[in-house]
C-alpha cells in the first residue's frame, strides 16, 4: 500500500510544480524569471532585455509549460 501512496504524493508534488511553473511563467515571464529558475541563464538575459521577446516568446514558453513539454532555446 506505500507504493500507491508514495504515487499519489508525487503525482500531488508534479502537479504542484506544474502550476506554480504556470504562474511564473505568466506572470514574471516578461522578466525571464522562469528561465533563470530552469537554469537558462543565457536565455533569461535575453528574455529580460527584449521584455520576454516582445511577448510573443512568453506566449509560446507558456504554450510549453502547459503542455509538459521542455523550453525552447534551453542553453
Amino acid at each position: 500500500m506505500t507504493t500507491d501512496s508514495q504515487f499519489y504524493e508525487v503525482k500531488k508534488i508534479a502537479e504542484e510544480n506544474k502550476v506554480k511553473d504556470i504562474l511564473i511563467t505568466w506572470l514574471l515571464g516578461f522578466l525571464g524569471i522562469h528561465r533563470f529558475m530552469k537554469g537558462f541563464n543565457l536565455s533569461g538575459v535575453v528574455y529580460l532585455c527584449t521584455v520576454g521577446l516582445f511577448g510573443i516568446g512568453v506566449l509560446v514558453d507558456l504554450i510549453y509549460v502547459i503542455m509538459d513539454k521542455p523550453l525552447m532555446w534551453q542553453k
